[in-house]
């Protein structure tokens, strides 16, 4: 199975201007990549016109509605984000969750994603990591809640994303999640996986996000039972995002 590394660019650049600079920097930097998936996923509006800069990068979407037209204002459906060259998806995000975003929500946006032909990337993490380890149950049901309904048919286009709220950069009083924290979660996310679709799963990409930088990105490859990592500051920065996928490459 390849790595993938997927850059959330989240409400930045303010220029379509600027957008256009730093996709075609690292468009230049992975020149040779071959063994690691790379996508991008920019604001909306930015869509068209990066599409036409490389094939080589993938493009994302950072959030898609649940329904597929109707009377929605200032929403965009997965069928319309498909049609606009989007081939991935980022679902459940914390901050959206920070929003008031439930998982019964995500749920929707999930099967309506993958009815589009989207690969939804699924965000799930706790907050607080509490010694009596209710963590586990929290992210148990988070993935449940969100993947309820989905058939084994479609779970092995879904990305997994362990996204510890406490370790990222926005979070007051973060402190640094380790490999060992990523592993033990990749490890119970799988499980739950297991138990709910069977062999099915084998094929899932579980994959970290949470303060990934180029100098913790190798150890959570190796060492955090994971297929990928989703930057999202380091993904701002063309040198940066590089040299995290060139880390992936070599593994």
């Amino acid at each position: 199975m390849k790595k993938i590394i997927i850059g959330n660019w989240k409400m930045n650049p303010l220029t379509l201007k600027d957008a256009g600079k730093l996709f075609s920097s690292v468009t230049k930097g992975i020149y040779g990549i071959k063994k690691t998936d790379v996508v991008i996923c920019p604001p909306v509006l930015y869509i068209e016109r990066l599409k036409k800069l490389s094939k080589k990068i993938s493009l994302g979407a950072q959030d898609a509605f649940w329904g597929e037209v109707g009377p929605f204002t200032g929403q965009i459906s997965a069928h319309m984000l498909y049609n606009a060259g989007i081939r991935y998806v980022i679902l459940g995000h914390s901050e959206r969750r920070e929003l008031g975003e439930t998982s019964e929500v995500v749920n929707k946006k999930v099967k309506e994603s993958l009815s589009a032909g989207l690969r939804p990337i699924l965000c799930i993490g706790e907050s607080i990591r509490d010694e009596s380890h209710g963590y586990f149950n929290l992210v148990k049901n988070q993935l449940e809640e969100c993947l309820n309904g989905v058939s084994k048919n479609s779970i092995s286009k879904v990305i997994v994303m362990y996204e510890p709220v406490w370790a990222i950069s926005s979070t007051a009083n973060r402190r640094d999640a380790t490999s060992g924290d990523c592993r033990e979660m990749a490890i119970f996310i799988r499980k739950i996986l297991s138990d709910k679709f069977g062999g099915e799963v084998a094929n899932v990409r579980i994959i970290y996000g949470g303060s990934v930088s180029g100098k913790n990105a190798e150890d959570f490859l190796k060492n955090g039972g994971v297929d990928g990592l989703l930057p999202g500051r380091a993904s701002l920065d063309a040198k940066k995002f590089v040299e995290i996928i060139k880390i992936a490459e070599k593994i």
